[in-house]
């Protein structure tokens, strides 16, 4: 599926998380101070915005949510359909939006262990999605 909506686009905030994309590192925004990780970028609830910096993450969670889609909302995703739209919640803590890739969308359960993978968008843009762990 190529998939290239106007709001994945890299923002200020996010072009470290984007870039890292670029080269396969999943990353998360994380508190220098307590380790707290969030996704986007954010400020620690406790510490601020001065403690925050991007870190390599796992790329690793599960699967707290989903929902199957049969409707392409956009003319890109109409091979797509049906896919899952999915809640992971990343090992590191934060939620992260995004798909799951790899199996029928029937598949997707709760609690499914997944793994970051990237799909190549072109030269400017590598779109992280998610897969099931082999255990899964």
């Amino acid at each position: 599926m190529t998939l290239r909506p106007d709001d994945v686009a890299p923002d200020d905030l996010d072009d470290p998380f984007w870039e890292a994309c670029a080269h396969r590192v999943f990353m998360v925004h994380r508190c220098t101070i307590c380790g707290r990780a969030y996704w986007p970028a954010s400020t620690c609830i406790d510490h601020g915005s001065a403690s925050m910096q991007w870190q390599p993450a796992s790329g690793l969670g599960e699967v707290f949510t989903y929902t199957v889609v049969h409707h392409a909302y956009d003319r890109s995703l109409v091979d797509a359909v049906p896919y899952a739209a999915c809640v992971v919640k990343l090992d590191e803590g934060p939620f992260f939006h995004t798909d799951i890739v790899g199996c029928p969308a029937a598949d997707v359960h709760v609690g499914m262990r997944v793994h970051v993978t990237f799909e190549v968008i072109d030269d400017h843009a590598v779109i992280p999605h998610f897969a099931p762990d082999a255990e899964s």
